[in-house]
């Protein structure tokens, strides 16, 4: 479960960034549909190493990403439906993805 070492890694990259006194609400992250890592397991792992530190509160809030590519043949740019990465209009296999496999913290808020 490689969610449980990203877990681990977002809990370091907040603590590094955040003032000692600072109480986190929550941490924004884009996760993309191919990213390989699964929403709700990282939520868990997240809780889990959370749990009784500074950060026990704070919300791991998840924007997932679609999977769009752009054709190198016609320059169609499509949302790629079902993984089936073939461009709907000419057809071409050939395809440069263009989202979906994001996994970026945005935003760390704060209490004031």
């Amino acid at each position: 479960m490689h969610e449980l070492s990203i877990a681990q890694n977002i809990f370091d990259l907040v603590r590094e960034n955040v003032n000692g006194n600072a109480r986190v609400k929550n941490i924004n992250m884009k996760l993309g549909e191919i990213s390989g890592v699964v929403s709700e397991s990282l939520e868990f792992c997240f809780e889990v190493i959370t749990k009784g530190t500074e950060l026990e509160n704070a919300v791991l809030k998840i924007e997932k990403i679609p999977v769009t590519a752009k054709c190198n043949e016609c320059n169609l740019e499509f949302n790629v439906e079902n993984l089936f990465f073939l461009c709907p209009e000419c057809g071409s296999p050939d395809v440069k993805i263009l989202t979906g496999t994001e996994m970026q913290v945005t935003e760390i808020e704060i209490d004031d």
